[in-house]
């Protein structure tokens, strides 16, 4: 299990929702979906971390939105913790950015790509924050277990595992289910990323998405007894300046949350009543 201030990971707990545009786009979206998603997730008493992206260094197209001046998008994600009280998740790419945002975020994202890099990995888990890596789409689940070691080995075994989809030929991702279980075995908090995990990848310059999936991915992958989900959430999701075709419309959040809850409240009271049962 892991704690972050009053929240817990894992566990057989009811699932955490980690939530929020892709990129910090400006301090008007961000603060406004962030504050909406709080407004949900706490009349559904569903525990909730934000994410936003200070800065996307992957983009396919170097005409892409890659984000806001660095200084900028760092003071808007400190000003949704200050006003909304909210701890915050943000990816980082490189040692000298987790040095500057350390400060700032409660949860240091690997980013997919940069999964495996072991000095990225060291630095982050020196930090003492809980780390978040996402699982590349080149890895197998049980790859996972290296890279948490790769963490554990700085003494923070603050780690969650997050499944967004794994390469299925050329511009195209599947997510096999069974990874959920075969990660979980490691002993951390694994979590679903229903939104990247419905890309689909470096179509024409940018990569396109399928939303319209979302929702069934987050059923299923409750089902399995997922730890938390991982949602990219956007007012406008056509006008996003980032992943515009696979953000859920914040709209839509709430109906889907009702139905998880209870998704979520059945297959964990089965497995507490039936430890054998998957």
């Amino acid at each position: 299990m892991v704690e972050l201030n009053n929240i817990k990971v894992g566990d057989g707990l009811p699932f955490v929702l980690i939530a929020g545009p892709c990129v910090v786009e400006n301090e008007e979206i961000t603060l406004q979906t962030a504050e909406s998603i709080k407004k949900i997730t706490e009349e559904l008493n569903v525990p909730y971390i934000f994410k936003a992206s200070y800065k996307k260094a992957n983009r396919t197209s170097i005409n892409s939105f890659s984000g806001l001046e660095f200084d900028a998008a760092v003071k808007i994600l400190e000003k949704v913790k200050r006003e909304l009280s909210l701890p915050i998740l943000t990816d980082v790419h490189t040692e000298k950015e987790i040095e500057n945002v350390s400060a700032t975020a409660d949860v240091l994202q690997m980013p997919a790509f940069l999964c495996m890099q072991t000095e990225l990995l060291l630095a982050a888990g020196k930090t003492g924050k809980v780390i978040n890596v996402k699982k590349g789409q080149f890895l197998a689940p049980e790859d996972m277990k290296h890279v948490a070691e790769k963490i554990a080995s700085t003494n923070n075994t603050k780690i969650m595992l997050t499944e967004r989809g794994t390469t299925f030929g050329y511009h195209n991702l599947v997510v096999d289910m069974r990874g959920l279980e075969i990660m979980k075995q490691f002993g951390y908090p694994v979590i679903m990323d229903a939104t990247h995990s419905v890309q689909i990848p470096s179509q024409g310059g940018i990569s396109g998405g399928e939303s319209k999936y979302i929702p069934l991915l987050a059923r299923a992958a409750t089902a399995v007894g997922i730890d938390g989900l991982f949602l990219e959430v956007h007012p406008d999701p056509p006008k996003a300046l980032s992943d515009s075709a696979s953000q859920l419309p914040l709209d839509k959040l709430r109906g889907l949350l009702i139905t998880l809850k209870h998704i979520d409240e059945i297959i964990k009271n089965e497995k507490r009543t039936s430890p054998k049962t998957i």
